[in-house]
């Protein structure tokens, strides 16, 4: 893997038993503490119209795309970590590099690391 180059990495946010203006203020919550990490961008993800009675536009409530550089990937995976196990019944969905992937942090690690592995060979 290129230590030079961004990669995007989108994250969904999902939480069993909350509402949606409940899912989209904690977005916003880990966003704010994604953006104080050194990301290159972190922002709320452009979708379709959102949901009617919702408060916003166009955007997709509950997913957040980062630009970040493979260094400061083991830092994001940290944070997103620690985000979850502070909240009862949050999970998270990662999507980038050619992969989708819905489990814990600790196991896109994992998969992460495995692809930088190959790529290096």
């Amino acid at each position: 893997m290129d230590n030079s180059e961004p990669i995007e990495l989108n994250i969904g946010i999902s939480i069993s038993d909350a509402s949606d203006d409940d899912i989209d203020r904690m977005t916003r919550h880990l966003l704010v503490e994604l953006r104080d990490l050194d990301v290159e961008s972190a922002q709320l993800a452009k979708g379709g119209l959102a949901p009617v009675g919702s408060k916003g536009d166009a955007i997709t409530l509950n997913a957040i795309v980062l630009q970040v550089l493979p260094a400061v990937l083991p830092s994001v995976i940290g944070l997103v970590q620690s985000w979850v196990a502070r909240g009862r019944g949050r999970t998270v969905k990662f999507n980038g590099m050619g992969i989708e992937f819905e489990g814990s942090p600790e196991d896109l690690q994992k998969i992460l690391e495995m692809l930088s592995k190959g790529r290096e060979q």
